[in-house]
């Protein structure tokens, strides 16, 4: 049989080239965490939208003492009061509108109240002796107060399209009088776990294994940005795959397991009889050989990955990283995923063709250190790596700088 197996690198670079971002779509504010902003945020008012008290306190106009009244503060929220007259002050709350006239703002705990026969007389606090200031020197003018316009004007771009929206950018379009954003959204993408030997819960027993894939996948998914169905599990059974596959609406199609020519693999044969068109064919790594891409008629992707679970992240981090960063509309890291580069500080067993890639920890001096139980089937080694090193064929001597993929981000 012919091989179709790509070197791991151009692997890499196919199916990042394998897809276009998705389409633009409308998403409100607390959806589009996450999305790429597809077109600029433009302030649809100034910021702030008028002037506004930044400090509790007393708006002033003139020189003091002023005459206040206590009984009418301006809070926020409420519409603007009558305007200042010279001499005068009012009772103002942080972010409250500033009265018309007002040129200052005094902060209460700056502030000294004297009641007097013909009404309450506010003062500056005397910063030496805490008492009222004899001088009536009034604050400079435009004290603890937010000119409107201060962050921006109606019009300006805050954020450029492309921009990978955090809970900032959405709070600061909310302020900016948005209610929804035009993004290129994340894909969605439904994990299907094959193999009727494996359990949800509890001991192995009677030749059956537990299930570590349908926990590890979807959230490593999540931290390439994609939004990930929780697992479905799916019988030893073509029709059964047939039928979930077709039955799906994700965007990206992510199995486990039944990629190789075993007597019950059915993932060839169904992508065959679906009629999709391979993209990858296998993939010159180590673990991972047997991992696949393929895009279906209706142009979702179906990932295959090897149902051992080190081999199953082989496939993660080659084939299903840039293939959601290119939907995602980041070329520029589906191309380029993130990695450093770190010296071995063990020999490791190269292999004559095919790239490895290995767990390791990162220490001091930027040096990586290869970890046991790094089989296709553990994950012993993973659980405790910083990243996962890799090996090009016949290389791995102590000493060589090597590629180092990062683990999924934890907060």
């Amino acid at each position: 049989m012919r091989d179709t197996s790509l070197p791991w690198e151009q692997a890499r670079r196919v199916a990042a080239a394998s897809s276009g971002p998705l389409a633009v779509a409308e998403a409100r504010l607390t959806e589009s965490v996450g999305s790429v902003l597809a077109r600029p945020i433009v302030a649809l008012t100034d910021l702030p939208p008028f002037a506004s008290a930044a400090m509790d306190g007393y708006a002033v106009r003139g020189d003091g003492p002023w005459r206040i009244s206590e009984e009418n503060p301006q809070l926020a929220g409420q519409a603007p009061s009558a305007a200042l007259d010279e001499g005068h002050a009012i009772p103002i709350a942080t972010g409250a509108l500033l009265p018309e006239g007002a040129s200052a703002v005094l902060r209460r705990e700056d502030a000294v109240v004297e009641n007097a026969l013909h009404g309450a007389r506010l003062y500056a606090r005397d910063p030496l002796t805490g008492l009222a200031d004899d001088l009536n020197r009034p604050p400079a003018p435009g004290t603890d107060i937010r000119p409107q316009g201060e962050e921006c004007s109606v019009g300006d771009t805050l954020i450029p399209a492309g921009a990978i929206l955090g809970p900032a950018a959405v709070g600061l379009a909310a302020a900016a009088g948005y209610d929804v954003l035009e993004v290129i959204p994340a894909p969605t993408v439904a994990v299907m776990v094959l193999g009727d030997e494996l359990l949800e819960r509890g001991l192995p027993r009677g030749g059956r294994v537990r299930d570590a894939l349908g926990p590890l996948v979807p959230p490593w998914l999540a931290s390439f940005g994609a939004r990930a169905n929780p697992p479905v599990r799916v019988p030893d059974s073509r029709q059964a795959l047939v039928d979930e596959i077709e039955d799906s609406t994700a965007d990206v199609i992510v199995t486990t397991g039944s990629t190789a020519s075993g007597p019950v693999d059915f993932v060839h044969d169904v992508l065959d009889h679906l009629g999709a068109r391979w993209i990858v064919d296998g993939v010159q790594v180590r673990p991972g050989h047997p991992m696949v891409l393929a895009k279906l008629l209706d142009g979702r992707h179906v990932i295959g990955l090897p149902g051992n679970p080190l081999a199953a992240v082989s496939g993660l981090v080659t084939l299903a990283m840039p293939l959601i960063m290119s939907l995602r509309g980041l070329p520029d890291l589906a191309a380029n995923p993130p990695s450093t580069v770190a010296t071995l500080l063990d020999d490791v067993r190269a292999h004559p063709h095919d790239t490895r890639l290995i767990p390791v920890t990162l220490e001091a001096g930027g040096v990586a250190r290869p970890l046991l139980y790094g089989g296709p089937a553990m994950l012993r080694g993973l659980a405790l790596a910083d990243g996962i090193a890799v090996i090009p064929p016949q290389a791995g001597e102590r000493g060589a700088r090597v590629e180092v993929l990062p683990l999924p981000h934890l907060p």
